[in-house]
């Protein structure tokens, strides 16, 4: 029970530590962020096995489940973005960010 707990510490510690060092806004709670972290250990550690920097049956290190916490957050963050384009505004020449919606009938697209 306690390693479980102290797998979900150390995701938590690594998933803020990733958010801190990423720049920009990223969405999701103490949940999210720890599921990022634990995630990125995973990674991190399957990354330095097949990079010959860990023996098999060994954890990550800090440093390697950091990079592999940021390689999450950052699909992660193009997992969640909004889909946007750029769409020339009718009776102008202007160009703004507008995004698709599907119900709308024509071109479908609304100003953001």
């Amino acid at each position: 029970m306690l390693h479980v707990i102290g797998h979900m510490l150390f995701g938590l510690v690594i998933g803020v530590v990733a958010k801190l060092l990423m720049p920009g806004r990223h969405p999701g709670g103490i949940i999210a962020t720890m599921i990022i972290g634990i995630i990125g250990a995973w990674l991190g550690g399957l990354l330095g096995r097949a990079l010959g920097m860990y023996p098999e049956g060994h954890p990550a290190g800090f440093l390697m489940a950091l990079v592999g916490a940021i390689v999450v957050l950052v699909a992660y963050g193009f997992l969640t973005r909004p889909s946007t384009t750029s769409a020339r505004v009718p009776g102008t020449t202007e160009y703004s960010k507008c995004r698709f919606d599907p119900r709308l009938a024509g071109p479908g697209i609304i100003r953001a």
